[in-house]
């Protein structure tokens, strides 16, 4: 697809001398720009800023959007590491966004899905207590389900639940229908051709690294050239702390990434995983525990952990960066959260380091998993905020500054509700910036 110079015509633009090209595939190329001002600026090319974009121009149409995006192509990171689950909304606190927005989500993203002929199957859980001290949670995750609107939810006994998961331990389960598996990276690529096709100008290779502020727009200083924008929306995920205080703003809290790695079945014994089977929830940490998840394309993985990594883009132990590894161990947010939590942390690092732990903690779940049957797999990095006081921030947390709404916390279930999570970052647009139409 290629749009000239008159699609990209219209309020707010000063000057214009080049087009964009997109793939389909998640490539764009970095045209040579001369400087003109756009209406809104999103930072980030993943699943969230992408839904955002792509949601704006829909309903403004003639507002000038440009996405600036780091890397070569859209979702490189926590949107193309994603396990691929829809997931249902179960475990999220009734009236949060999560749960609100989660529950909605899963339903669009299976009907996004199915419209734009993106892999996808709607195959439901289980969520497995693997003993008697388990089942007062599970039957909370199950009151849970109901408060946030959940349809179809049932506790099952044992007998019940091997119907469903023939080689699954545990004494009971809840089944969840509602959860689904597709690949997140080919929804977000679909997002950012319906932003191109709409006039979204999609820029990569165009990493930020400055903002200047002037009485009516924003300079940003990019690998790619210099932008204005009248606002600027960041959606810089692993990175959005950083480019909130980069913008002069203060978050009030700071990313801090853990790398979720996976180990794959052995094709053979794919057989005893049919879909999804989860353990039962730690309540004092956002993090599901180690899980089997059966992949769109076929695969069957089990994982994650969840490990500090010493790089925020840190997919595997090698990945280093002093810099980053400093600003994370000098933050008092994190030195508290350390305090609180060091023996958790502890037991993440034992799954990361002996794969007979792991393997150990997944025959929690599926007995019969042998050491051989486990290669290890994909990772990805999580990123988490956590506040001055050192508690991990739970809900999404969205904070608005003059001509600047910074998103620094849309973890999982972020993929699933990145639909209305556009839509409702769309609501805090000034109105004087989208009133133009």
């Amino acid at each position: 697809m290629r749009l000239g110079c008159s699609a990209l015509q219209g309020i707010g633009t000063r000057s214009v001398s080049s087009y964009v090209e997109f793939d389909g595939r998640g490539r764009v190329s970095a045209p040579k720009v001369q400087r003109m001002t756009y209406d809104v600026a999103v930072i980030g090319g993943g699943i969230v800023g992408l839904s955002f974009a792509m949601h704006l121009a829909e309903r403004f149409s003639r507002l000038q959007v440009l996405v600036l995006e780091k890397e070569a192509g859209v979702a490189r990171h926590q949107t193309g590491h994603n396990s691929g689950v829809i997931h249902s909304g179960v475990y999220y606190k009734p009236g949060s966004l999560k749960a609100r927005l989660c529950v909605a989500g899963a339903r669009e993203m299976a009907e996004f899905c199915s419209q734009h002929e993106i892999p996808h199957e709607v195959c439901g859980k289980l969520i497995v207590a693997v003993d008697a001290d388990e089942v007062p949670r599970l039957e909370e995750l199950h009151a849970r389900g109901v408060a946030n609107g959940l349809q179809g939810l049932r506790l099952l006994s044992h007998d019940e639940m091997r119907e469903i998961e023939p080689h699954a331990g545990g004494v009971r389960a809840l089944y969840v229908p509602s959860t689904g598996i597709t690949d997140y990276a080919a929804v977000a690529s679909k997002y950012a051709e319906i932003a191109v096709e709409r006039g979204v100008r999609l820029m990569t290779n165009a990493g930020v690294f400055g903002f200047q502020r002037s009485a009516n727009e924003v300079a940003i200083r990019t690998r790619a050239g210099d932008f204005s924008a009248r606002y600027v929306v960041n959606c810089a995920g692993l990175y959005s702390d950083r480019v909130a205080r980069m913008a002069g703003d203060d978050p009030g809290m700071t990313i801090v990434p853990f790398r979720g790695e996976y180990y794959d079945l052995a094709p053979a014994r794919q057989n005893l995983v049919r879909n999804l089977i989860y353990p039962v929830p730690d309540p004092r940490y956002p993090f599901l525990g180690v899980h089997f998840t059966r992949r769109i394309h076929g695969k069957v993985d089990a994982g994650p952990n969840a490990v500090l990594a010493f790089r925020r883009e840190g997919y595997r132990w090698r990945d280093f960066d002093l810099r980053e590894t400093m600003e994370t161990f000098m933050d008092a947010g994190f030195r508290a959260m350390a305090r609180q939590h060091w023996k958790n942390g502890l037991v993440e690092f034992r799954l990361s380091l002996r794969k007979r732990e792991f393997v150990r903690s997944c025959q929690r779940l599926v007995p019969e998993v042998r050491m051989e049957d486990m290669t290890p797999g994909d990772s990805g990095v999580r990123a988490q905020a956590v506040a001055r006081d050192g508690a991990l921030v739970d809900d999404f947390r969205f904070v608005q500054r003059e001509r600047f709404l910074h998103v620094l916390n849309v973890p999982s279930p972020a993929a699933t509700a990145s639909l209305p999570i556009g839509r409702e970052i769309l609501k805090m647009v000034p109105a004087e910036i989208a009133g133009q139409e």
